[in-house]
């Protein structure tokens, strides 16, 4: 039986650095320019795609990693860099894992590649599951797919929102409505490839925060894709719902849909990114502390600060420790019997909200102007308690995961 260990392996640990260095030179020096701009940051995307980390394999080699660690590894060096240009990097893996979680063989290697293009040509891809009045409550969701038999092809209506790279993606991956009697259950993935007719950017958010990143509505109308198309197959889709319909008779047990596998594979991720975030904004906060000096001293000599930076860091290592665990339990096929996944989630979307804020105190004045980058550091931490389920989300399904009730 292995030994029992935290430590990274040798190949781990050359990734590691090779991701840290690239977010150091390249990420950084680029973070405040892109922020301002609120534009995809391409030029930084492309240099992504030279090296090799903008690319279906990489992101596979991630995702294989025996250990699970390769993914939430990643992501937190590369969000370590800046929140905004990382999700610009990586926001195509959501869509590529909704076809990991759903498709063939034959659509992951079809579509996928896709989603990457290639180091000249770099494109990006779109998951579209949020709507204006179906967030968190996917059973709301009024985006309609209608089966055309006879020239076998789906019809596609509704408008998406709080899309990553929508309206500029290569390939989006919709997720709608195919049997609205039986609420989330009744819901499928579609593959919309590069210009179909119908489907158009909508409107482009002015955020808060993770400004680089591209976030819009996307709107469908009348779009037309084969059927193909639909992630899975019809004849899959035919017996999940058949199943979905006996057991709502009987009174109905869950049955996972598209957009929530999605969601499941991706959480320790994104608990990886705030973690990286959080790591970074304690970092600036920690050197600031041993250089400014106030009443003859460092101001790191203040308890005051000290047990703030004390803190900090045993959040940050306790959150990556609940990602790492998740990260390896989706792996190694471990049930989240606790729901482990949405907990990794939640600790670390609020440790990074709580700690960029802490740092932005530790920095005073200076760190509540542009010229230190903690501000932004907490203006993008505050996403990671919203997206890919709020926090509020995430206790819910932690409540009825630990108690087995549909509490509401």
């Amino acid at each position: 039986m292995a030994e029992f260990t935290l430590e990274l392996n040798d190949d781990q640990k050359q990734v590691k650095e090779w991701l840290h260095g690239f977010a150091a030179d390249v990420i950084r020096p680029a973070a405040a320019e892109w922020d301002e701009r609120e534009e995809t940051p391409w030029p930084v995307i492309q240099e992504a795609a030279k090296v090799g980390i903008y690319s279906l394999d990489f992101y596979a080699q991630q995702f294989f990693d025996p250990t699970g660690l390769g993914i939430p590894m990643a992501m937190e060096e590369l969000f370590w860099g800046d929140a905004g240009i990382a999700l610009s990097i990586v926001g195509t893996g959501l869509a590529a894992v909704g076809v990991l979680a759903n498709g063939t063989e034959e659509q992951i290697g079809t579509w996928i590649p896709q989603m990457y293009g290639d180091a000249d040509d770099v494109k990006v891809a779109a998951f579209c599951s949020s709507e204006p009045d179906a967030g968190s409550d996917v059973a709301s969701m009024r985006t309609r797919a209608v089966y055309d038999e006879a020239k076998d092809e789906w019809v596609l209506n509704g408008t998406k929102t709080w899309a990553t790279n929508g309206g500029i993606a290569n390939v989006h991956v919709v997720v709608a409505v195919v049997d609205p009697d039986i609420g989330s259950k009744g819901h499928a993935s579609f593959i919309v490839p590069p210009s179909t007719p119908g489907l158009s950017q909508g409107q482009k958010f002015k955020k808060h925060g993770i400004r680089a990143s591209h976030t819009a509505e996307v709107v469908l109308e009348d779009v037309r894709v084969p059927g193909h198309c639909l992630l899975g197959g019809k004849e899959k889709l035919d017996e999940r719902l058949a199943r979905a319909r006996e057991r709502a008779k009987a009174g109905g047990e869950r049955v996972k849909n598209a957009a929530m596998a999605t969601f499941e594979a991706s959480r320790p991720a994104v608990g990886a990114m705030a973690v990286g975030t959080a790591r970074a904004a304690y970092e600036v906060a920690l050197d600031y502390a041993k250089t400014r000096s106030q009443f003859g001293r460092p101001i790191i000599d203040n308890q005051g600060i000290a047990f703030q930076l004390a803190d900090m860091r045993t959040r940050i290592d306790a959150a990556r420790l609940l990602v790492w665990r998740a990260s390896w339990m989706a792996t190694t096929g471990k049930p989240f019997t606790s729901a482990e996944g949405s907990m990794s989630k939640l600790y670390a979307s609020e440790t990074a909200r709580d700690v960029t804020a802490q740092a932005i105190q530790i920095l005073g004045g200076n760190g509540f102007t542009r010229e230190y980058p903690v501000e932004r550091m907490h203006r993008d931490a505050a996403i990671y308690t919203i997206f890919e389920g709020t926090s509020e989300i995430q206790r819910l399904v932690i409540a009825r995961t630990l108690s087995g009730m549909p509490i509401r």
